[in-house]
């Protein structure tokens, strides 16, 4: 049997008839509904690091024998260039999808993705017992399968393959719970990404039970049915390896009365698109990132020492949150808030900030207002949006002007500064003349 019959096989073989295109800059290969008679397509797929097949049922080679590879045919395939295969559009019987996952055991794959798929049936795992695949990324997206519930001897079958796994995505599938004990199979795992899926409050302490992912580092429960901000906090506290959560557009309901306190390892934190009025203590003290973008902030009074960057876009902020809060910090996002003038005196004494992002608030162009933005703007610390995007809305002289059209000359912005030398000097010429 030859290579690409072989891979044909064991990676998809599609029922209407299709071709597969080479991309030789990217090594990117795309197949589409293959067939037996468009079989040679394949081969130009051979040396491209990336394989995509799009289209087509699995169902008519449920029942197709596949029997052991001979020495030469697992020595071509541990020679393959190929390390990331996706699936799309495809109806996936299981147990055809069992019997062929071995065979990556003889490839250098590493990345296995699955994108709007539908799983089909149930398999006997049990062949896959004790077996090594060198895949340590593995990802769903957009997929229809059975119940992750009961399945606890399906993961006990394929622990030796999982807990050497890195990478899980299971995303917009539909995912209400994750069992205890399969969170326990996946020892090594370091991301974890559950987002748009239908996971509740009371979901997150079973599935971060005491023993399950002790090596998580990134978690996105991102767009999902959490409801307590203190429900969550408490569901993910067994994570000691947490540096990155990301809890956006999660309708959370805020408890100031809440006392949990975060995975002190928590580095990066993004609440954005979560409905919260105020900034909620206490936040973890190593954090370097915090994004509240997009939420209903009438203030931010925190202090945070170790934080470099701070996005605050798309609140409802009257002013900028005071800045030597933040020693570290090198990045804030201010846009489209109500903020009228920006902090200049404490900017420029600041010496990590480089990146300010202010625009789309209605700025009150006196001096000391348009000065701060133009001189930040002059440093280069100003952003996208520089200078159409800041616009001046009082005084009524320079409302609807851009702000790096005012003038803030001395003389303009600080007469006394002019007045007073000059009085001085007057006075001075006066006693001479006594």
């Amino acid at each position: 049997m030859s290579v690409a019959v072989l891979l044909l096989l064991g990676l998809g073989l599609l029922e209407a008839e299709g071709r597969c295109f080479f991309n030789r800059t990217q090594e990117h290969c795309v197949c589409y509904n293959l067939s037996q008679e468009s079989l040679s397509s394949i081969i130009q797929c051979l040396p491209a690091s990336v394989v995509e097949f799009r289209g087509g049922e699995l169902e008519r080679y449920v029942a197709f024998p596949i029997r052991d590879l001979e020495p030469s045919t697992i020595e071509m395939l541990g020679s393959l260039v190929i390390r990331k295969i996706i699936f799309g559009d495809l109806l996936v019987p299981e147990i055809l999808l069992a019997r062929v996952l071995r065979f990556f055991s003889y490839t250098q794959v590493q990345e296995l993705v699955f994108e709007s798929c539908i799983f089909e049936g149930r398999s006997n795992w049990d062949e896959m017992a004790g077996r090594d695949l060198p895949i340590l990324s593995l990802q769903f997206h957009n997929v229809t399968s059975a119940p992750l519930m009961g399945r606890e001897q399906d993961f006990s079958s394929l622990s030796s393959w999982l807990e050497t796994l890195q990478e899980l995505a299971v995303a917009g599938s539909h995912v209400t719970s994750l069992p205890c004990s399969i969170g326990r199979v996946f020892r090594a795992l370091r991301s974890l990404d559950v987002a748009q899926n239908s996971l509740g409050d009371e979901s997150l302490m079973p599935a971060f039970c005491k023993g399950a992912f002790p090596q998580l580092q990134v978690l996105s429960l991102q767009r999902n049915n959490l409801t307590s901000y203190h429900s969550v906090c408490e569901g993910v506290q067994l994570l000691r390896e947490l540096q990155h959560l990301d809890l956006s557009q999660n309708k959370l309901m805020a408890d100031p009365s809440s006392s949990c306190q975060w995975p002190a390892s928590l580095r990066i934190f993004n609440l954005s698109d979560t409905g919260l009025e105020e900034v909620l203590t206490p936040l973890p003290p190593s954090l370097e990132v915090l994004d509240m973008s997009c939420n209903h902030l009438r203030a931010v009074d925190t202090s945070l020492s170790s934080l470099k960057k701070l996005f605050l876009s798309q609140n409802m902020l009257q002013a900028a949150p005071s800045i030597r809060n933040y020693p570290m910090l090198d990045t804030l996002h201010l846009d489209n808030n109500s903020i009228t003038e920006l902090p200049w005196d404490e900017v420029k004494l600041l010496g990590h900030l480089r990146d300010v992002a202010a625009a789309g608030n209605p700025y009150n162009c006196s001096c000391s207002g348009a000065e701060g933005l133009q001189a930040l703007a002059g440093m280069g610390h100003l952003g996208q949006g520089w200078p159409q995007d800041y616009t001046c809305h009082s005084p009524p002289r320079y409302q609807g002007r851009l702000v790096k059209d005012v003038p803030v000359s001395v003389l303009q912005c600080n007469s006394a500064a002019v007045i007073a030398p000059v009085c001085v000097a007057l006075a001075l010429l006066g006693v001479a003349g006594a």
